[in-house]
């Protein structure tokens, strides 16, 4: 439940701070002043878009901040699953407005996407206002009042859950679909591109070995003519380097006998000619293998030269790219060759899921139409005390296509007079006699399931009399399981609060703010008395409205 308010620099209110109890909190004050303002701030925390003309003072930002006792709410995973701080009692929800526009959301002071932060207020808190009535007329949201009745959370995570792998299998198949139906259009011309690329008969890194070979064949004889000349100088007939260094090895012996310092050097020119000697005979060999080839240069460079245009046309940087595209060129035929066995894979999966996700909406099927009975049943019995007798209802079902929600699509069936044929609710109902099906209906809800806190604006417009104080009953009633605060402008609902907060005006020498007063025992039996008589107030109303807080005490 909602435990305290801070609301600072929005509109009307410079700061404010409202604490909040369990059971039922009522909140009267006169036609504007402030409490539509409160629930805009409140709008704030679920998340609805922000408006810079709210803002009070330009020159510092607004801040609405609310504090909730999630005790038993079970939500310890979805903070975890959204990596926020966890407080097993508390949480804090916190929006922040800046003059320039800019919106920051918090939750536990974790700075958070709008979207989480709506997403986890409307776990906690609900605003059900006139507009609200609207929702009544909508199929979606009738859909939802049977499956709170029918505890369908569970089954309806893992109904769409079959229904994403149903949607997936599906989209998998179309796109699959048109994707050979697109191969097999450009069959021919995958053919012939895999074609040219199979005649080639490509060989990983081929074009360098290739460029190499190139390079080799064109400069035979500049190759040759370098290597005679090393040759030459490493071992000819006359003062050649081998020749010379055998001479430096002789002189080296006959000076390691005179002088020490000389010791082993022969050994390492010895060394050196071995090592000199080998490599002359490794390019003599070399030279033998050099062979003017004109035609072997040719086949070179044709080859080269149909690698290279391949590579232009493809735009492949190598030889490897274009093997790679070779391949994917094969893969696609395959495809288009087995494409058959690919759909009817497909659809078999498609007919699978589909069957799955049917046997799930099956199961909802059956507990809404059971939920749908208990449901008119409580409706009825809700309805008639307040002021609709002749109420008639009931849920008319239609068997749909799987969507998100299932396979049915509902329609809440009603009557308010006699011999009146039930009728769609928004071709039918006053917006005064839906204001009270509404609240029937959260009561019924309240009964089934744990709801975040209610917060009712307005919502006994148009009633009056005993009408008044059933509605004021009944919101007592929710209160006994969860909190709620109720927006009202009748007596008859005001003296049902377990606790009230008056909303007022006051003016400063500047200025006009709003402020929030909780009322003690005594001053809730006169501003219960205020709204029985208005200005006019006198003891006659003061009774009045002692016997009618009286008489929600005996209730108790």
């Amino acid at each position: 439940m909602i435990k305290q308010l801070h609301i600072s620099n929005y509109a009307l209110i410079d700061k404010l701070d409202i604490g909040f109890d369990d059971g039922l909190t009522i909140i009267t004050g006169e036609t504007g002043a402030g409490k539509s303002i409160i629930l805009g701030a409140l709008s704030l925390i679920l998340g609805e878009r922000a408006d810079t003309r709210a803002i009070r003072d330009t020159s510092s930002k607004t801040v609405v901040e609310a504090t909730f006792d999630i005790t038993g709410y079970k939500l310890e995973r979805y903070f975890s699953d959204n990596d926020i701080d966890w407080d097993e009692n508390e949480c804090l929800l916190r929006r922040e407005l800046s003059p320039t526009g800019r919106s920051r959301a918090f939750i536990n002071d974790t700075p958070v996407a709008l979207s989480l932060l709506r997403d986890l207020s409307t776990r906690l808190l609900d605003i059900h206002s006139q507009h609200s009535n609207m929702l009544l007329s909508q199929s979606a949201f009738q859909l939802s009042i049977l499956d709170s009745i029918a505890d369908n959370s569970q089954l309806l995570d893992t109904y769409r859950t079959q229904y994403q792998h149903y949607k997936e299998a599906e989209r998998q198949l179309q796109q699959t679909t048109q994707a050979i139906e697109k191969m097999r259009q450009n069959e021919d011309y995958i053919r012939f591109q895999l074609d040219q690329l199979q005649a080639m008969q490509l060989q990983p890194d081929e074009d360098q070995q290739l460029e190499a070979l190139q390079s080799k064949l064109s400069n035979i004889t500049e190759l040759k003519e370098a290597l005679w000349s090393v040759e030459n100088e490493l071992d000819s007939e006359e003062n050649s380097i081998l020749e010379r260094l055998s001479t430096v090895a002789q002189r080296l012996d006959e000076a390691e006998h005179h002088l020490n310092d000389v010791e082993g050097m022969s050994q390492r020119v010895r060394s050196a000619l071995i090592d000199l000697k080998d490599i002359a005979q490794s390019v003599s060999s070399i030279i033998d293998t050099l062979n003017d080839d004109p035609a072997e240069l040719a086949r070179v460079d044709e080859r080269l030269n149909n690698i290279y245009s391949l590579q232009r046309k493809h735009n492949a940087q190598d030889v490897n790219a274009l093997i790679a595209i070779q391949r994917d060129y094969e893969q696609q035929l395959s495809e288009i060759e087995h494409n058959d066995d690919i759909i009817e894979e497909l659809m078999t999966r498609v007919k699978t899921c589909h069957a799955a996700a049917t046997d799930v909406a099956s199961q909802l099927s059956s507990k809404r139409h059971e939920a749908a009975k208990r449901f008119s049943k409580e409706l009825l019995a809700l309805a008639t005390p307040l002021g609709m007798r002749n109420i008639a209802f009931n849920v008319e079902f239609d068997k749909i296509d799987l969507t998100a929600n299932g396979a049915d699509s509902v329609e809440f069936m009603m009557a308010f007079n006699k011999n009146q044929r039930p009728m769609p609710v928004k071709d039918t109902a006053s917006g005064g006699e839906i204001s009270r099906v509404m609240l029937c209906i959260k009561t019924i809800i309240a009964r089934h399931m744990q709801l975040p806190s209610i917060i009712f604006d307005e919502v006994d417009t148009g009633v009056s009399g005993d009408v008044a104080g059933m509605i004021g009953e009944m919101m007592a009633n929710i209160a006994r399981t969860i909190q709620v605060i109720a927006i009202t402008h009748l007596p008859q609902v005001a003296a049902n609060g377990d606790h009230h907060l008056r909303v007022y005006k006051t003016d400063t020498e500047v200025e006009t703010l709003t402020r929030v007063e909780r009322l003690n025992q005594d001053e809730h039996v006169m501003e219960v008395a205020r709204m029985l008589s208005g200005k006019d107030m006198n003891q006659a109303a003061i009774d009045n409205a002692k016997s009618l807080i009286n008489h929600k005490h005996k209730n108790d």
